[in-house]
């Protein structure tokens, strides 16, 4: 069948049909490409149709949402955010565990959202099917949704919307797969806690976001809540204590069996104030590190659930302590006003060898600590207080040979060229690699490791740059061709000019690290962070 899309009519159609038999209306759109095929959802701002692409020979399913507000009153706001939802998806759509956005348009005055369709079920249908999940499933689904939340919170993007509906176990290969981004909050050049439209399931909503002043956090709080859900299969309303202001979920469990590391994780996860919630996805995934010890029962279990088998999912990073530790020993270089060294000293710091594939990628600790962000020059300002939790980051950046080694991995979502640099040499940092394709990288280092790597927030390479130190560079008040390399014919304070070797140099070869022991943080090659650069530093509070 084919179902006109008119909003008057919504009569369905025999297949073949190109007009509605009621009302007459086009039932193709985009000039025969697309059709709708039946209602597959409903909300305040839509409807979302289960829809065939005719232009391909599978000619496969895809889903077609329709901008249809309820309220009239709302028809500004709902365009806002319907047209929102289409620029987040675009950028959001290339991680695969997103779905893709194929096409944005408007077409007898109606404004249409064409999306990759994803074959699967999502965890409410789950839910009800198979009963209340166990803790092994709940650590993989955090696993799961906080990496995929990691990679949209560093586009500087809230979901506000994460609930089970909302959250579909994919068929193919069962992975977990984020959808409906119609709710998400874009921050852009404004503070982390923003006044705007109340939006999400009030379930599922943090109490700051129900006040119209959604952060970052407020997604781990509905993830929280999720997974309270999961476990008890009574609904969140029910799970909370009004009177005493607390979350009395362990009374639901009936027998399910959740260890005492998990219970706190959750509790965490949905503390009412968002101060005293996990302030990142990184947090939360260092606290699942560990291995669970023998689970012990919150209460008797007379009647024990069948316990379901997780799907095979790429873990989050291996703690060091269940690593072999690697110490690391180097000279720490301080140059004077002029450029030359003024102080030798020891450094130590340590960390972990990455070597899947023979990698070699030396990773070292970075510690928790604060720092003032920016400078007081006009385009880095105004400079303010960061905390940065404990991160571990590679001591040089990625060589030549170690991007050869993960472009041979398996890919995720983009191809790799194994050797895209300009200046060639195995020890050399790559260069003339886009976002995407060091994303691409990650993802595939994940994978094939099972640890969760990343790109570095930009608060977190300028902390782990600074290395503590407050001058304009970690090595002191000036630049030198003894420490770094870069264009020497410029000079930066007193500094004096040097040699300039127009080209990458081996990483590490000038042997002047800064005090937790990363190498070239200034010169050599441009570095990409995780999120975008913003002139007013006010996103970047972890």
């Amino acid at each position: 069948m084919r179902h006109c899309l008119n909003p008057a009519c919504c009569q369905p159609n025999p297949d073949g049909y190109q007009f509605c038999q009621k009302c007459g209306n086009p039932l193709l759109l985009r000039g025969g490409r697309y059709w709708a095929k039946e209602v597959i959802g409903k909300g305040g701002f839509g409807r979302t149709f289960l829809a065939v692409d005719e232009d391909k020979p599978s000619k496969p399913f895809c889903v077609i949402k329709q901008f249809l507000p309820e309220d009239p009153k709302s028809l500004t706001k709902g365009m806002e955010l319907f047209e929102q939802e289409a620029q987040q998806l675009e950028i959001l759509g290339k991680h695969p565990q997103i779905p893709e956005l194929f096409a944005y348009f408007i077409e007898n005055n109606q404004s249409y959202l064409i999306q990759e369709f994803i074959n699967g079920i999502t965890l409410t249908k789950e839910l009800a099917d198979d009963g209340v999940f166990s803790e092994q499933q709940i650590r993989a689904l955090l696993a799961d949704l906080l990496n995929i939340l990691e990679f949209v919170h560093g586009k500087n993007v809230i979901h506000r919307d994460i609930k089970p509906d909302n959250i579909i176990r994919r068929q193919a290969d069962q992975k977990l797969v984020l959808v409906d981004f119609g709710a998400v909050k874009v921050l852009q050049q404004v503070q982390r806690t923003v006044t705007g439209t109340k939006i999400g399931s009030p379930e599922y909503c943090a109490p700051e976001q129900g006040m119209g002043k959604a952060r970052f956090n407020s997604d781990l709080y509905s993830l929280g809540v999720t997974c309270l859900h999961l476990l008890t299969q009574v609904a969140p309303f029910d799970l909370y204590a009004v009177h005493d202001a607390e979350w009395a979920w362990r009374d639901y469990l009936n027998g399910n069996r959740v260890s005492d590391d998990l219970g706190k994780i959750l509790d965490r996860l949905v503390e009412s104030a968002s101060t005293r919630r996990y302030q990142s996805t990184a947090e939360v995934l260092a606290d699942l590190q560990p291995a669970p010890r023998t689970s012990s029962p919150v209460k008797p279990s007379p009647t024990p659930q069948p316990s379901k088998q997780p799907p095979s999912i790429p873990q989050p990073p291996t703690p060091i302590s269940t690593q072999k530790i690697q110490i690391y020993q180097y000279e720490i270089i301080t140059v004077n006003e002029q450029g030359g060294i003024a102080q030798r000293q020891n450094g130590k710091n340590q960390g972990y060898l990455e070597n899947t594939q023979g990698l070699n990628l030396e990773m070292v600790t970075i510690p928790a600590g604060e720092f003032m962000m920016g400078s007081h020059t006009n385009d880095e300002g105004p400079r303010h207080r960061v905390t940065v939790p404990e991160f571990s980051m590679s001591r040089t950046a990625i060589t030549q040979a170690q991007w050869q080694i993960v472009a041979q991995l398996p890919q995720i979502v983009r191809s790799l060229t194994p050797d895209p640099a300009h200046f060639k040499g195995k020890n050399n940092p790559v260069e003339t690699v886009s976002w995407e394709d060091c994303i691409e990288f990650c993802l595939r280092l994940s994978q094939a490791s099972g640890r969760f790597y990343r790109l570095p927030s930009e608060a977190e390479w300028e902390y782990a740059c600074r290395a503590g130190t407050t001058t304009p560079f970690h090595f002191g008040p000036t630049l030198s061709p003894q420490v770094a390399n870069y264009d020497s014919n410029n000079t930066y304070g007193k500094g004096k000019k040097g040699k300039y070797h127009q080209k990458t140099i081996p990483v590490g070869s000038l042997n002047a690290p800064n005090a937790w022991g990363l190498h070239e943080m200034h010169g050599n090659v441009y570095e990409w962070c995780l999120d975008d650069w913003n002139s007013s530093y006010s996103l970047f509070s972890i």
